[in-house]
């Protein structure tokens, strides 16, 4: 319900909806000009085509950042470029061959942060879901581990258990079926992973674990050739002033991995911010907002930590950030934890008359996105439910993250919500703000039971 001051205001401006700019953008009409314009579409057409994955630190990464960053300038924006360093990693050739009982080249992708390590050959140990009982067992010295898709603990902590037991490498299963490969990160923390892991498809995970449980010996060999290379990055910003210093941010990830384009994941969101670019560049909000395209995330989150640690943010946060990864068409919208955002987006959704959000409003906190760095130092933060369709969300980070998957439906109509709540968010009247005390930020945390998994990525400040 909104408060006695929220109605006060609407009644004096005039308004009988939701809230709205003194020259008119309302959220209907910022959703209806969004879904209108096919200029986003093209964009992240032409950003994905000529440009494939954008691993951060790339050659690719840098001339699509350029191109974006001219496609603002030509909206007569001025975006800033936010410089800072991160562990960075280049790809190279890793391979991994199956050698007995059958000889074949396997389908293989290292998990960032791995290193050059090999030639060599080991026999494959079962490491079921590679938790630490998995290892209570006999394990040659220089085998190399199979573990997942269901697997407990990060790659990282599998691979330091598996260095105490004298092992040579790691393969983790993919989640998904089809000959698929779900390209991630090795750690957070951007240190050298401890030993060679690799994901590998499920065919050849399960065709290996059903060899093991009949006796037969299997033995593979790898070759690991990437390394770490420490970069400087950017996260690229858009402000647009409003009639208050006090900011709304809707940030998402520029950086993809490199053996797809990066179109769902994501691509959706660079297409997304550029489609608020396009609508609010001449709207008189009564708060800033600003648009945040941000580097490093695949691999942990490096753009929005320094934003919030050492950037732009640290001594003048938002009062609220809008996070856009991989934001399919929304059918709810997630106060992430923070109960007095719930009404403002009750209002802002029951305003939609019959646009509402069939799931309406959620109040679930999780990790791990660029929204997790902003939460953690006190800043309220919100999220979409916005499922992708199964048949194309199953290929993201792999070869298949490509354009095609994206319908320009789909990326007119998400943008066009997103855009909705942007402009409530920047003009309603009663958006809560001020930073969040460490007490409340804690116990928030802990009781969305995630403060194991935020201490094991460095995130843990309290």
């Amino acid at each position: 319900m909104k408060t006695m001051k929220t109605c006060a205001f609407l009644l004096a401006v005039g308004l009988a909806g939701s809230a709205q700019s003194l020259v008119g953008l309302t959220p209907a009409e910022a959703e209806a000009r969004v879904k209108s314009d096919d200029a986003t579409v093209t964009f992240l057409e032409h950003l994905c085509d000529d440009h494939g994955g954008r691993l951060s630190g790339s050659a690719a990464n840098e001339a699509a950042l350029a191109d974006l960053e001219a496609e603002l300038r030509s909206l007569g924006l001025e975006p800033t470029r936010e410089t800072f360093s991160m562990p960075g990693w280049v790809r190279h050739e890793d391979t991994l061959t199956m050698i007995a009982p059958v000889h074949r080249k396997m389908r293989a992708l290292g998990l960032s942060y791995m290193q050059p390590t090999g030639p060599l050959n080991g026999p494959v140990v079962d490491l079921g879901r590679g938790a630490p009982e998995d290892f209570q067992q006999e394990i040659p010295e220089g085998a190399i581990g199979l573990f997942g898709p269901s697997a407990r603990g990060r790659a990282g902590d599998v691979g330091k258990q598996a260095l105490e037991h004298n092992m040579a490498g790691l393969m983790f299963i993919n989640r998904m079926n089809g000959g698929q490969l779900l390209a991630r990160t090795g750690g957070f923390h951007g240190e050298p992973l401890p030993l060679p892991i690799f994901t590998i498809t499920q065919e050849e995970g399960f065709w290996m674990r059903r060899l093991i449980a009949r006796d037969v010996p299997v033995e593979v060999g790898l070759h690991a050739r990437s390394f770490n290379k420490p970069v400087e990055v950017d996260n690229l910003r858009v402000r647009i002033p409003g009639r208050t210093d006090e900011t709304v941010m809707v940030g998402g990830h520029f950086d993809s991995w490199e053996n797809g384009q990066g179109a769902i994941d994501n691509g959706l969101g660079v297409a997304q911010l550029l489609a608020l670019a396009r609508v609010l560049r001449d709207a008189n909000l009564e708060r800033t907002v600003e648009l945040v395209w941000y580097n490093g995330e695949e691999q942990g989150l490096w753009g929005s930590r320094h934003a919030v640690a050492q950037g732009a943010d640290a001594q003048n946060p938002p009062a609220v950030m809008l996070n856009l990864d991989m934001v399919g068409v929304p059918i709810g919208v997630n106060a992430m934890g923070h109960d007095d955002l719930v009404p403002l987006l009750d209002w802002w959704n029951e305003a939609r008359g019959e646009g509402r959000l069939e799931q309406g409003v959620t109040n679930k906190t999780w990790m791990a996105s660029d929204h997790t760095p902003y939460q953690v130092n006190g800043v309220r933060v919100i999220t979409f439910y916005a499922p992708i369709p199964p048949e194309s969300v199953r290929y993201y980070h792999d070869f298949a993250d490509t354009f095609d998957k994206l319908t320009p439906e789909l990326i007119k109509d998400s943008a066009g919500i997103i855009a909705s709540l942007v402009v409530e968010l920047a003009n309603a009247p009663d958006l809560p703000s001020g930073k969040l005390p460490d007490e409340e930020v804690k116990a928030l945390m802990q009781g969305a039971k995630l403060e194991e998994r935020l201490r094991g990525v460095g995130l843990w400040k309290f």
